[in-house]
């Protein structure tokens, strides 16, 4: 298939996370014709699982470079919002309108593209895929346990470049190096329901916990650092559950995320919240997530290498940049260096997300220019 026609087959894909719907054995048919191996590998059970995975790779040699990248999607949403079938693979005005179209569709029809162009050239070393369907979902049976295999197997590249929609305003203004880490806490203070009236009779956890969310937003956690920006702490969810007006309720929680630089660690910032929950509510009950720690790929020659196969293509001499939220580079960043660069993400998750036939055309000459650099590079 062309670019064009792979990134609208996949679209076509209802591959809501952790549905598969098709995309995996469509990719793995593009790579095999193209003479990769290809290793299917499902992990976990419901209600995360099971996930398709798909490693691939072709050569054995030195150096060994990897795409990565994930087929499944967020949902659609209200389907009366959407001016066409969000997975229709609709083309109209020289854009491919779907969900995934953006996030991230469209970059892994290039990666093939830029693939099937390494192949003709009869080029030397190792190039390999690293397909998850876990991405936007938990990412706990996804990339993660992908590198425990690939690792296990043998298989473990001298660089990653993932295509998450990194670019902003157009294609090709921004490379990124790194992400902040993101932790999510839960917490239930509990107390004893009664009448309003009667607050003696009653204990109300509502105060305890505002107590709790104004000491935690009172600390300005740090004024960043050389490549990322301030940490901060959002209160994403409060819950009481209480349809009557005269009764003081029994429960009370909260939900908070963190966004932190490399200033921090997860387990850090944890115990920060446990120990000033711990001081107003010593009951309380207290969950903590830590999705992924802050890293920074250092710049250098390989985030050089990327810039430079960018402006070549686009004429943008890309910012490097550790914005937005988490990926699965923070995963892969353990197994070797890893950058990031795709597609103008303004639609991603949004209704009527697209990308425009010219910039994934053009993203395959940069993911093509990246190959050449790569594999005529001195080893």
């Amino acid at each position: 298939m062309s670019v064009i026609e792979l990134a609208r087959a996949l679209v076509r894909c209802p591959s809501v996370t952790p549905a598969d719907a098709g995309a995996i054995p469509l990719l793995e048919a593009e790579l095999a014709a193209l003479g990769f191996q290809t290793f299917r590998l499902r992990f976990g059970e419901a209600p995360d699982g099971p996930v398709e995975n798909l490693f691939a790779r072709l050569g054995n040699g030195a150096p060994h470079f990897a795409f990565a990248g994930h087929t499944d999607v967020v949902p659609p949403g209200d389907l009366s919002r959407w001016s066409v079938d969000p997975f229709a693979g609709h083309v109209e005005g020289g854009v491919l309108v779907g969900r995934g179209a953006a996030d991230m569709k469209g970059a892994l029809a290039a990666m093939v593209e830029a693939a099937r162009r390494h192949v003709a050239r009869g080029s030397p070393g190792s190039l390999s895929f690293l397909v998850t369907g876990d991405e936007e979902g938990p990412a706990t049976f996804g990339t993660d346990r992908l590198l425990d295999w690939m690792a296990a197997h043998g298989h473990v590249p001298d660089f990653c470049l993932v295509g998450e929609p990194t670019s902003v305003r157009r294609l090709g203004d921004c490379v990124k190096i790194g992400r902040r880490g993101s932790l999510n806490a839960w917490i239930t203070v509990l107390g004893a329901q009664g009448h309003v009236a009667y607050p003696d009779r009653a204990d109300n956890p509502v105060r305890r916990l505002v107590r709790i969310l104004a000491e935690l937003q009172s600390r300005r956690l740090d004024e960043g650092s050389a490549w990322f920006a301030p940490s901060n702490l959002e209160v994403t969810d409060l819950e009481v559950g209480n349809p009557a007006t005269n009764l003081i309720p029994a429960r009370a929680s909260a939900r908070l995320n963190i966004r932190f630089n490399d200033q921090h660690r997860g387990a850090e910032l944890a115990g920060w919240i446990e120990q000033v929950v711990a001081t107003h509510a010593p009951a309380a009950e207290v969950k903590v997530r830590i999705s992924g720690e802050a890293f920074l790929t250092e710049p250098g020659p390989f985030s050089t290498l990327v810039q430079d196969a960018v402006e070549e293509v686009t004429g943008v001499s890309p910012a490097l940049s550790t914005s937005g939220g988490t990926s699965d580079a923070r995963f892969i960043r353990r197994l070797c260096p890893v950058v990031e660069f795709g597609l103008p993400g303004e639609t991603m998750h949004r209704v009527d997300e697209q990308a425009s036939l010219a910039d994934i055309a053009a993203l395959a000459d940069v993911y093509d220019a990246v190959l050449r650099r790569v594999f005529a590079a001195p080893r």
